[in-house]
C-alpha cells in the first residue's frame, strides 16, 4: 500500500533524530517516496547527507539558497505530500505549530501542507508532562492531526520515563496502517469466526480440538488496520482481540456459533468462516458428571449444523464468503469440492503434511483457491504475514 506514496519528514531538533535514516529506508523497500525538510538544530543530531543518501533526494532546510541562488518551495514540498509525518517533533517545533509561528523552513512547510499529519513527540520527561505541552498535543489531536505516542525508556538525560521517541519499525507500521485504512476494504462489514467449539459430553467434559484461534484473530486485526468493521465471533480461546474490533461475540458450542454467524450474515459484505468447528457433537448430554467405573460408557454423536454450507445457501452476488479447509490427503482436490460444494468464492487449504502449520503453531502455511480453481501457494510464515496475504487476496476479487 506504500508503493509510490509520497511521505514528507519533518525532523526538528532532538537527538530521537538519529532514527530516522532507518524510518527513511524502511520507507524507501516499501517502494514510497520521502522527502525530508529539517531545522537547524536537528542537523546537529544527523547529517543533511546522510538524509539525503538514504532517501536518494536532496534535503530541505533553507528556503533559498545564497550561494546557488536556489528557491526551495514550502508550498510545493507542502503539496507534494500523501503524508507529512514530524518525526521527531521537539517541544519547541510543536509549540510553534499550535500558534502558527513560520520562522523556520519546517514550519512554512508545515502551515503549507494539504495532507494529514502525524506527528511523533520527543523529549525529556518533565518537558512532555508539562502542562503546556500537552496542551499543545491537544490542540494538534483536535486539528485532525495523528499522534504517535511517545514510549518510556532511558532518555538522553539519563532519566528513565515516558517521552522516547517510538521506535522507526513502530513508526513504519503505523504509516502503512494509515494507507491501509484507505483501501477498498475500508467501511466493509466482515464477518469473522475463530478458534475451536467445545462440544460437552457432560458438565465437565466435552469434545474439542487444538484450535488456538491464532489465524482468525489476525486475519481480524487485519482487517480492522485496512478500515473494515470486524465483527468477531470467537469460541473458547486465550488471546485478547485488537482495540480496532467492532465487536466481538463470544460462543462456545457449535449450536451458539451457527446462530451468531446466521444472525449478522445478511448485514456483511464479507464472511470468513476460520474457525475450527466440531463435526460432531453428543446426541445427548448427561445431566451430572459421567462417574468412572468399571465399563466405558458409549457415547452417541450426531452431526452439527454446516454452517459455511449454511451462510453459501443464502449469500449474494454482493457479499463474499471466504472458507478454511484442513485437509490429510488429496489437498487440492478435497479444497476444491469444498469451494465448489458450499458456493465459496475463495478457500484457504492448510496441510497438516505440512510441519509448522495449522493448529497450536504461531505460523501457518497456506495455498489460496479461489473460483478459478488455480491455487496459489505460499510459504510458511507467522499468522500474521498469513493473514496479511490472505487480505490482499481479498481486496484483489473485490
Amino acid at each position: 500500500m506504500l508503493k509510490a506514496k509520497n511521505i514528507l519528514i519533518g525532523i526538528s531538533g532532538s537527538i530521537a533524530a538519529y532514527k530516522i535514516p532507518i524510518l527513511v529506508r524502511l520507507l524507501r523497500k516499501a517502494g514510497a517516496n520521502v522527502q525530508i525538510v529539517m531545522t537547524d538544530a536537528a542537523k546537529d543530531f544527523v547529517t543533511p547527507l546522510t538524509l539525503s543518501t538514504v532517501s536518494n533526494k536532496p534535503v530541505s532546510s533553507i528556503a533559498f539558497d545564497k550561494n546557488t541562488g536556489e528557491w526551495d518551495s514550502h508550498v510545493e514540498l507542502g503539496r507534494w505530500a500523501d503524508l507529512f509525518v514530524m518525526a521527531p517533533l521537539s517541544a519547541n517545533s510543536m509549540a510553534k505549530m499550535v500558534a502558527g509561528i513560520a520562522d523556520n523552513h519546517l514550519l512554512t512547510t508545515y502551515l503549507s501542507a494539504r495532507s494529514e499529519v502525524m506527528f511523533a513527540p520527543a523529549m525529556d520527561l518533565d518537558m512532555y508532562k508539562h502542562p503546556s505541552t500537552t496542551n499543545n498535543i491537544e490542540q494538534l489531536k483536535q486539528r485532525g492531526h495523528i499522534i504517535i505516542e511517545p514510549t518510556e525508556g532511558e532518555l538522553a538525560s539519563g532519566l528513565c520515563g515516558m517521552g522516547r521517541m517510538e521506535e522507526p519499525e513502530v513508526i513504519f507500521e503505523k504509516i502503512k496502517n494509515y494507507f491501509d485504512k484507505k483501501s477498498v476494504l475500508s467501511g466493509k462489514k466482515v464477518l469473522i469466526s475463530a478458534g475451536p467449539t467445545y462440544e460437552a459430553i457432560d458438565p465437565v467434559r466435552f469434545i474439542g480440538n487444538h484450535s488456538s484461534g491464532k489465524m482468525g484473530y489476525s486475519l481480524a486485526e487485519a482487517l480492522a488496520n485496512k478500515g473494515a468493521e470486524v465483527y468477531l465471533v470467537s469460541g473458547p480461546v486465550a488471546i485478547k482481540p485488537a482495540d480496532n474490533i467492532t465487536k466481538v461475540v463470544n460462543i462456545t458450542t457449535s449450536e451458539e456459533m451457527y446462530e451468531a454467524c446466521n444472525n449478522i450474515f445478511e448485514d456483511m459484505d464479507i464472511a470468513i468462516m476460520s474457525a475450527a468447528v466440531a463435526d460432531f457433537a453428543p446426541k445427548n448430554i448427561a445431566e451430572q458428571k459421567i462417574k468412572k467405573g468399571e465399563s466405558v460408557p458409549n457415547i452417541e454423536l450426531e452431526a452439527t449444523k454446516d454452517i459455511l454450507l449454511s451462510l453459501g445457501n443464502r449469500k449474494t452476488d454482493k457479499q463474499l464468503l471466504i472458507g478454511f479447509a484442513l485437509e490429510t490427503n488429496n489437498e487440492i482436490e478435497n479444497a476444491i469440492i469444498k469451494l465448489e460444494k458450499k458456493n465459496l468464492d475463495l478457500i484457504v487449504l492448510n496441510s497438516m503434511q505440512d510441519k509448522g502449520a495449522g493448529f497450536g503453531h504461531s505460523t501457518n502455511k497456506i495455498t489460496l483457491i479461489d473460483k478459478d480453481k488455480h491455487p496459489q501457494s505460499f510459504t510458511l510464515k507467522t499468522k500474521d504475514e498469513v493473514a496479511k496475504d490472505i487480505v490482499e487476496k481479498i481486496e484483489t476479487l473485490i
